[in-house]
């Protein structure tokens, strides 16, 4: 089993290659044929409408560089390990997205991201081609650093950041899939044209403009800038947007109620401007006999049988004394269960900055630890649109993991089993900040405390709604004077950072408030130290290092969820621990998708213990070389599972 992440590059070229296989010479690609083929001819004309930067072309080799790392699991840190599908992954998002893509290869309906704005004091990650995992480890040893406009390469840098991570993000997006971009004036027209590329110039879909504040900012030296962006492209023309729940403000005109059965109504307009001859004709009020005809150059909205149709089923409308000019019966049930989204948001509609402070506020019961957050309801209103019920959402720069809190407060409201992947880069919290005051080290060790107090929240209101007969949860009515004071608040727990992460009773509930927690650290698997080295003895070592197949310092659980990785099997699968004669394996998916079987036990795995494993009729069985008993026995295993059709994986 390799120990790297997919071949993205590979698996391209062989999709290009299966269709023109003319177009490759001893394995490579001439570019010019294909060109050709497209009817496409070199010109030699280089002015040419393009998008370029220095360092795109190392974005392209970034972007295909195979992963060598790992995600290994931390129960201790999780919430529902056992049984949650939502995972919470720790690591540099280039690496965790390289390691996604075998597992979740167009398995991603919405991605939303809220990356760094490049205003000068966002952090700015530096991707290394030579070794990710080495400068990822360095990273998180350090405190934040900016990307000062000073620097000489500002936008630049940005690009080189943002580029390859939204090519491999756009792999993981379904066909009918949808990503949204939070952003502002400094990189908007950068995102536009970066989008462009990945997605398709085709596949734009809006540019919505979010009213993130209620009031101007008076002391702004120039314009006070009250809006964000966010930019929104679909993977392909199979995505269908769902239309918004309809407001309270549009069901008011329907006040009218004829007892009929057929609901609310209200009155509207039966003309037409354009003119049709054979919907000229007379109305009759059947109440005064009194004729109506269309005023000149225009006519009835329906021809004249449809008209006595609804003449006859009263729906239409001559006034409230039954004498005025006839008008159209418009039923609330019968129009449009929904609407169509605008690029306007409103902070009314969808919230604003100092809404989603103090949501963290309240949840945390003091001043928030995070610098602008984004409301939940701004989230909700993108998984509304986004979504269906069973979709996995994916954002690779969560922050403080607004995102996990609005996909478990939506399916909440509507009983939905949308699945969160939130990744992070765990920054070191400036030991200024609120943060840092209040015992957060780094800025994952936030987002997962949002999570566990979200989601006991949203749990406990969930719940206390099911033992009621209204709908009315009383949870977030809490006072200034108790935040002030920070005490303990029935539905957020204790007010510092938790090490109790004990089990929420969501068992009797179908919400799934937990997560996975899983770190981005090197391969599990034993690698060849190319260090050079004039120490014989430290020779030695490296040789007998290599005789081991797993590092000695790695857990089982750490070994099955890389197995899971690298065969494509998405982390929220079930993993259970059985026993095969006196050897442990684990069982991956339901009914034995998968076996991993490391144990020496007494002897090794020995023919009597391949027959049990057999018959729980796994698809695949994966073991190491060393957990033999011997060759003979490695060599029978593999006519044993031959036979049943049983593929064997060695690490």
């Amino acid at each position: 089993m390799s120990r790297f992440s997919k071949d993205i590059e590979l698996t391209e070229k062989e999709k290009l290659k299966s269709v023109f296989p003319q177009c490759f010479v001893e394995g490579k690609l001439d570019i010019d044929k294909l060109l050709n083929l497209c009817g496409e001819y070199i010109d030699n004309d280089f002015e040419k409408y393009k998008f370029e930067w220095k360092g795109k072309s190392d974005c392209y080799k970034i972007a295909g560089k195979r992963s060598t790392g790992t995600l290994r699991p931390c129960k201790e840190e999780s919430v529902n390990f056992d049984t949650t599908q939502n995972l919470y992954i720790e690591g540099d998002n280039l690496e965790v997205l390289k390691l996604l893509q075998t597992a979740y290869f167009r398995k991603i309906k919405m991605i939303y991201i809220d990356p760094p704005y490049n205003t000068g004091n966002d952090f700015v990650y530096e991707d290394d081609f030579k070794d990710p995992i080495e400068k990822y480890k360095e990273v998180t040893q350090q405190t934040t650093k900016s990307n000062p406009e000073t620097m000489g390469r500002y936008h630049t840098n940005w690009l080189n950041m943002m580029y390859p991570r939204l090519r491999l993000a756009s792999n993981l997006l379904r066909d009918d899939g949808v990503i949204f971009i939070s952003i502002d004036d400094n990189e908007v027209h950068n995102l536009r044209k970066l989008c462009d590329e990945v997605f398709g110039e085709e596949n734009f879909l809006a540019q919505i403009v979010w009213q993130k504040k209620y009031a101007a900012t008076n002391d702004s030296k120039g314009f006070s800038t009250t809006h964000d962006y966010i930019v929104v492209y679909q993977k392909s023309s199979e995505f269908n947007r769902n239309l918004l729940p309809r407001t309270a403000e549009l069901n008011e005109p329907y006040k009218n109620d004829d007892g009929d059965g057929r609901g609310l109504w209200r009155s509207d307009n039966i003309l037409v401007k354009s003119y049709t001859a054979n919907r000229v004709y007379p109305i009759v009020n059947p109440n005064t006999g009194e004729k109506f005809f269309p005023p000149e150059g225009k006519c009835w909205r329906y021809a004249p049988d449809t008209m006595q149709t609804m003449l006859d089923e009263n729906r239409i409308y001559f006034g409230k004394d039954g004498k005025g000019a006839p008008q159209v019966k418009r039923y609330l049930n019968e129009v449009q269960q929904g609407r169509v989204p605008i690029t306007w948001w409103t902070f009314e509609e969808v919230g604003h900055n100092d809404a989603a402070n103090k949501e963290v506020q309240e949840l945390f019961g003091r001043k928030a630890p995070f610098d602008t957050p984004k409301p939940t309801t701004l989230i909700e209103q993108m998984l509304r649109i986004g979504t269906n019920k069973d979709d996995i959402i994916l954002d690779f720069f969560s922050g403080s993991a607004t995102t996990a809190h609005a996909v478990m407060q939506l399916n909440a409201e509507d009983g939905g089993k949308r699945k969160f992947i939130m990744v992070q880069l765990p920054e070191i919290t400036d030991e200024k900040s609120e943060a840092y005051k209040a015992g957060y080290k780094n800025i994952c060790e936030i987002g997962k405390e949002r999570i566990r107090r979200a989601g006991k929240k949203i749990l406990d209101c969930h719940e206390a709604k099911a033992s009621r007969s209204d709908d009315n949860c009383h949870c977030e009515e809490q006072s200034d004077e108790a935040i002030q004071k920070n005490i303990k608040l029935d539905c957020y727990g204790s007010i510092e950072p938790r090490n109790d992460n004990s089990t929420l009773n969501s068992q009797n509930s179908k919400l799934d408030v937990g997560f996975k927690v899983f770190k981005l650290d090197t391969s599990n698997l034993v690698q060849w130290d190319s260090t050079p080295s004039d120490n014989e003895d430290e020779v030695v070592e490296k040789f007998m290092a290599m005789t081991r197949t797993i590092k000695a310092d790695r857990t089982d659980n750490d070994i099955v969820y890389e197995v899971m990785l690298k065969l494509g099997i998405p982390l929220d699968y079930p993993v259970s621990r059985i026993q095969i004669n006196d050897k442990k394996a684990y069982s991956i998916g339901e009914n034995c998708l998968v076996l991993v079987c490391l144990d020496y036990g007494q002897n090794g795995i020995t023919p009597e213990d391949i027959d049990k494993m057999c018959d729980l009729l796994p698809a695949k069985i994966v073991s190491s070389e060393q957990a033999f008993k011997d060759d003979t026995a490695l060599s029978n295993a593999y006519y044993k599972l031959k036979d049943r059709d049983i593929e064997m994986k060695l690490l």
